[in-house]
């Protein structure tokens, strides 16, 4: 197993320096933004305590923002670093980050803190993947490349209630006189539903308008209790392109599916696709996809969804039902075939007709969203990052 990941490795490493070799020299400058040179200075870093480790970090107090990056110019960001002191599920939902490209005074990135380097409910682990990392499971890296033209902007929020003692960043970046013209900008957006709308597709990404590419989302939800044990992962993925109406152009077969895996979901990491939680005794889980080998670019517009559908035996939901817990069946694969309970006349569920097998229903759940994209200009008009109250409500 260890030859074959070493392989694969090898491989991915080749492609890299296909795509760019490592030999090719650049007029670039590159620059370092941290405590110790904050504005990124040629030749003023690390100019205090006698050049003694004089400034590694500070803290951030409750209501405070704090600058991790403030340049003017033409560039590429090209890795982000941090850590911080407080690693809880609540801190890390209450730091915000913030990123603006171009001087607009709307962030394009807007995004709790722990949820944009890929960890779900605050929970951090060490994992790698081909966006973000944690080495040990105490720091936070980003490695996606954010063109900017006129100038960029990064800043962490403290929204906590508390004061953070210890924060340390770098933000690595490359000054450059040309940017291809088809460059786009980097953004984020973060949402969540503490119950979603029953038989309503939750919205990974609200619709984006311009062109653009849709680089892939990190979910998490907390399954809700009165469904017990049941799968909760039957729901489809859909990405609406340009001009669909009513049914997308793209659609998955399932929440797993999505992530190339299949019936049910453990925990897995891999470069483009993972499991990073699967917990049915705290009932969360956290999964995400990168759209990197496969990319999905729209012209016009985008909107990417999951339906909120579970599945669990005839008898189960049927109990359920008789509990009075909110759900909707929709279908039921049986020894015979596949019924569609929403076309034609399919017996009740409570009747002796009905066939016994798996029935997929529309669910209620606690879903939150990181989504990823690309944009051909420095605003999406996506709404605002919610409230920290929301944010971390039962976390």
């Amino acid at each position: 197993m260890k030859n074959i990941i070493l392989f694969l490795c090898t491989l991915y490493s080749a492609a890299l320096l296909a795509q760019e070799p490592l030999y090719r020299m650049s007029t670039d400058k590159p620059r370092w933004a941290t405590f110790e040179n904050p504005k990124a200075t040629v030749g003023a870093g690390g100019m205090e305590n006698q050049t003694a480790k004089g400034h590694a970090f500070e803290p951030i107090k409750a209501g405070e923002v704090k600058t991790l990056l403030n340049v003017n110019g033409m560039g590429i960001v090209q890795r982000i670093w941090l850590t911080v002191s407080d690693r809880s599920p609540a801190m890390l939902r209450s730091l915000r980050i913030d990123m603006y490209w171009d001087g607009s005074n709307q962030p394009a990135v807007s995004a709790p803190l722990g949820d944009f380097f890929g960890i779900s409910h605050g929970q951090i682990m060490p994992f790698e993947n081909a966006l973000f990392s944690s080495p040990e499971g105490r720091s936070f890296n980003c490695r996606i490349p954010m063109p900017f033209r006129k100038g960029a902007r990064i800043t962490v929020t403290n929204e906590a209630s508390k004061d953070l003692d210890l924060f340390f960043y770098d933000v690595d970046f490359q000054l450059t006189t040309t940017l291809p013209a088809d460059a786009l900008y980097f953004h984020c957006h973060w949402r969540r539903e503490h119950k979603t709308q029953l038989a309503v597709d939750f919205n990974m990404l609200p619709e984006v308008k311009g062109k653009g590419r849709f680089l892939g989302v990190n979910v998490g939800l907390i399954t809700a209790p009165e469904y017990g044990k049941s799968w909760w992962g039957e729901g489809e993925v859909k990405i609406y392109l340009d001009g669909d109406g009513q049914f997308p152009t793209i659609v998955g077969t399932g929440a797993e599916d999505y992530i190339g895996s299949g019936w049910g979901l453990g925990k897995f990491i891999q470069w483009h696709q993972g499991c990073t939680i699967a917990n049915d005794s705290t009932r969360q889980w956290s999964f995400y996809r990168f759209h990197i080998p496969d990319p999905i670019y729209f012209q016009q517009k985008l909107r990417a969804t999951i339906q909120v559908i579970g599945g669990y035996s005839r008898d189960q939901v049927r109990q359920m039902i008789k509990d009075g817990h909110s759900l909707k069946p929709i279908s039921v694969a049986y020894d015979k075939g596949f019924m569609k309970l929403l076309e034609g006349n399919p017996p009740a569920l409570d009747s002796p007709n009905f066939p016994d097998g798996w029935v997929n229903f529309y669910r209620q759940e606690d879903y939150c969203a990181t989504a990823y994209f690309y944009l051909d200009k420095p605003v999406n008009g996506l709404p605002a990052l919610v409230a920290v109250g929301d944010r971390t409500r039962g976390m």
